[in-house]
């Protein structure tokens, strides 16, 4: 049972990723942000593989800050 239950649990931090991907790509922003973005959803990407609670609330945190629109600078 236990499996089933991590297995949804993937199955929706996967679709909360894909959403969060095309949220960036629709953005109007510099391509600088639009790249400081997606390579902070490819680090929360790969701690999903390590830790799915963690990268659960970074995720959360990133869309939170995408809802109010706070956008990391273009130099970073």
């Amino acid at each position: 049972m236990e499996h089933d239950g991590q297995l949804k649990l993937y199955t929706a931090v996967a679709a909360q990723l894909k959403e969060a991907h095309t949220r960036v790509r629709a953005l109007q922003v510099p391509e600088g942000v639009r790249m400081a973005l997606t390579r902070k959803l490819l680090v929360i990407t790969a701690a999903a593989k390590h830790d799915l609670a963690d990268a659960t609330r970074r995720l959360e945190r990133f869309a939170a800050d995408l809802d109010e629109g706070r956008f990391p600078d273009e130099d970073r």
